[in-house]
Parts: C-alpha cells; structure tokens; sequence
C-alpha cells in the first residue's frame, strides 16, 4: 500500500516530533498484562509486568515508544489538537518507518513496546488498513515479540479490527466523552454505536478466539496473520482467513481493551463518569478505563474555560474509584448517589465512604471478612490478604498491622484488635475528619497539597475556601 497522506517527505525524525508530541493527550498506556518468550527467530519478548511507567515532564510515557501513524484527521471535534480545521503541521510515517522506529529504540532498550494510535485519515478503513499493515510487517517481516497496543479505529471494518486483534497485545477504543449528549456537541461525526461496536467486537473476539481455541501458549509465532494485507484481499478468502485464524498460536488481544474518557469537557457529574465506567466493566469485560483531564487545546465556544487549569484533582479522585471499583468490590452507587453526585476533592472516596458509613465501624480485625477488610481505609488488597493468612495461625495486634503495610494513621480510627482501639478515640464524623485531613494525602505531581478543609455540595476547583467549616456534607 502507498501512503502519501500529509507530509510524508519530512525526516524521520522530525516527524517522531511531530507525531509523538501529538500523542501525550492519550493516556492509555498500562503494563502489559501478558507474558510470551521469545520464539528464538526474531527479537524482544513479552512479561505480564514488564512495562515499568516513566513519565516526561509533559505526561508522556516513554517507556512505550507512543506515537500517532498520522495526525491527519478528517473529523473536527471541538477538543482536539489534531482536529481537521487547526493550522498545525501535519506529519505521517509510513509502516516501514513504524517499524523500523521500534526496532531500533528497542535495540537501545529506550522502551518496552510499542503504542500505536492515529488521526483518521481519508476513512475509517483506510486508516485500519494501514495499523494492520504496520503491525502485520513488525510482527512478520521484522520479527518483534515485544508488546504492542494499538487503537481500534470506530467505524473500520469487523474483520481488518478482527485480523489486527491477533497481531496486538492490547487495543482500546477511546469512548472520547461519557455521554451520548456530550459526543454529538463536541463530536458531531462519530456516534456511540461506532464507538461500542468495535468494543463489542473486541470482547466477544477474546472469548472466541481465546485461550480455549489457541492454547494458553507463550511462544512461538506471534501474529503469523496470512496473506496479503488489502481489505479486498482478506474478504475475497474468508474460508482461509478462518483456517487460518484457528491454527495460529497468537491469541486475540490477549491483554484486553482499554478505553479514555476525557474529564471537564462536558457538563457530566463524578457519579455519571464512574457509572459509565462501571458499565463498561460489567458489560464490555474492560481492562482498564482511563481519564484525561480536559486541557483547552482549542478555542472554541463550546469548550469551557478553565481558570485553574486542568481538573487533575478531579481526574485523581476517578482514578482512586475506579480502583474500588475493580479491586476492592465497590459499587458505584455506593460511593456517589444523584443527591451527592461528586467526589470530595479533600477525602479520597474511600475514606469519603467509611466517614459516612461510621455505623458500620470499628472493624476487628482478627474476626472481620476479608470483604470487610478492604473497606477499612489504610488496608489494601495485599494487606487484608496478609491478614486473613496471619490470622489462622494466631492474633493480630496492631505491631503486626503495620508489618503487613496497613497504613495505621488512617486505619487506627476505623480497627478493633482483641477489643481495643490503638489510642483513646471517639468514633465522630467531625473527630475523624479533622484528625486525617492533619495528615496529609500524597497527591500526583502537579497537584497541590495545600488545600484547606471546606464544606462541599457540589465539585468545584475553584471555589472559594472556607476553613471554619468542619463538617462533611452527607
């Protein structure tokens, strides 16, 4: 295929500027989440743990080489940089340089894989097409057993996503805004039903071509795709694509599908974003669901301004519910409600939840259900584990506590051993709040710690504090 879209003379290094620049808005990286050794023909290989996070000064991950194919796009939604009607400079690889970026890097051990995403350029399908040509040459021609994610493009083809699903380790479709409302005003030409599709398509593929069909193996070929690479090509030998697909050892992304949702762009509440992420859960098996904070790249009326800058706070909190959400057995519904729709940006939502649910506290430690356990603010999933274990072979006190990692200066005010408190307290709302907001939380880098304890109805960054008033809003 010949790709001669946007400013394909360009140096390659130059367009690595350009086009690695154009992708630190999309945060989707993640550890891998897949193991496969080396097939001993060609080169890198694939931990479950092996992508350890650097971030640059400007949020990119750069232990994936993260790059988009091009920033052409023929889409003009409202919050993107790369939206067609913006007078920025325009740069496409082509497959070969794609590749050949990554082997290289690879060899200098400057990353661990790859993540690959792209403008649409020309149409859906063309774009696809060009993905699956990148990936089918760095898997086949190039012989790289080294992670890869790559975006499902809204709108392709079933079977250039299905065919590209064998060759990655992870996809992800960007659901872009939470609502269905929020797309059509800032993203007129793509819909949610091209947005679901592919995620659907993602999720039964796992299921059909998983482990059952292809054999749990780590090894050997990955991504040995068949044929040639044209959309026309694949359709006209669906009986070979088939036996083809059956036989080969690679899995279906068998890292999962992840997804983004950008924060502060649209009016939505925390309880609408968190409802739709657990959704997305439930219903499309997700690996992961990440959230941008809205960053004003444009100018344009329907985007909102932001005095303070971007939400981070914000986008922090969702990261902490969406952790109670996977791994902690929360619901959503739990932690938010229609009648107290946001996040308390001074309490992380666990210790948000155990303030308004001290009826249920203190937990002792040495009878509660691990369940419980994971509730209490301060123990986390490995240190609940460890206190199940302990606790067979004799009594937990409070010494063994902070050996197993529970973080005792939040958990002291919500645990029992044997019967007894660690100090003198009182089990109070207002006691309990004041005395944790003395300790303070350690924030993501660019968020700042001083933040003075104020009544809250609603989520806002930029309200006014008011620092006499010392009681939650329930």
């Amino acid at each position: 295929m010949t790709f001669v879209q946007g400013r394909a003379d360009l140096p390659v290094m130059e367009k690595l500027r350009i086009l690695a620049d154009a992708a630190k808005y999309d945060v989707a990286c993640t550890s891998s989440g897949v193991s496969r050794g080396n097939s001993g023909q060609g080169i890198g290989n694939c931990m479950e743990a092996g992508i350890c996070h650097s971030f640059a000064a400007d949020g990119r991950c750069i232990s994936l080489l993260k790059i988009l194919f091009t920033n052409e796009c023929i889409f003009d939604c409202k919050y993107c940089l790369n939206r067609r009607s913006n007078d920025v400079q325009r740069a496409s690889f082509t497959p070969d340089e794609v590749c050949e970026l990554t082997m290289e890097f690879y060899r200098r051990n400057y990353i661990e894989g790859l993540f690959l995403s792209s403008g649409i350029v020309r149409s859906p399908d063309y774009t696809m097409e060009l993905l699956y040509e990148t990936l089918l040459k760095l898997r086949r021609q190039y012989h790289f057993g080294g992670y890869i994610h790559v975006k499902a493009i809204p709108g392709a083809d079933p079977l250039l996503i299905e065919q590209t699903g064998f060759l990655a380790d992870r996809m992800s479709v960007n659901l872009e805004l939470p609502t269905a409302e929020g797309l059509r005003t800032l993203a007129p030409a793509k819909s949610r039903e091209k947005i679901l599709t592919p995620m659907r398509q993602i999720q039964n593929g796992r299921l059909e071509f998983g482990e059952r069909l292809l054999g749990r193996e780590s090894g050997g070929a990955v991504g040995d795709a068949g044929g040639g690479c044209g959309l026309q090509q694949m359709k006209g030998s669906g009986t070979a694509v088939l036996a083809e697909r059956r036989r080969r050892r690679a899995a279906f992304v068998p890292a999962g599908q992840s997804t983004q949702m950008i924060i502060g762009a649209t009016p939505e509440n925390d309880f609408q974003i968190i409802s739709v992420a657990e959704s997305l859960y439930r219903k499309f098996d997700l690996k992961r669901v990440f959230y941008s904070a809205f960053v004003r790249v444009n100018d344009d009326s329907l985007l909102p301004d932001l005095p303070g800058g971007p939400p981070l706070l914000r986008e922090h909190r969702l990261y902490q519910a969406d952790w109670l959400l996977r791994f902690y057995g929360f619901e959503a519904g739990e932690l938010l409600s229609e009648e107290r729709p946001n996040f308390n940006v001074l309490l992380d939502p666990k210790c948000d939840w155990a303030l308004r649910h001290l009826e249920a506290f203190p937990v002792e430690v040495n009878r509660a259900s691990y369940e419980m356990l994971l509730r209490v603010p301060g123990i986390g999933v490995k240190s609940a584990l460890r206190i199940v274990k302990a606790r067979r072979l004799g009594t937990v006190d409070f010494a063994d506590l902070k050996r197993m990692g529970v973080v005792l200066k939040r958990a002291l005010y919500f645990i029992t051993c044997r019967g007894k408190t660690m100090y003198p307290i009182r089990i109070e709302e207002d006691f309990i709040t004041r005395n944790i907001l003395d300790v303070k939380e350690r924030l993501p880098y660019g968020i700042s710690g001083d933040v003075t304890y104020r009544q809250l109805s609603l989520f806002d960054d930029f309200q006014v504090p008011q620092p006499d008033a010392f009681r939650l809003q329930a």
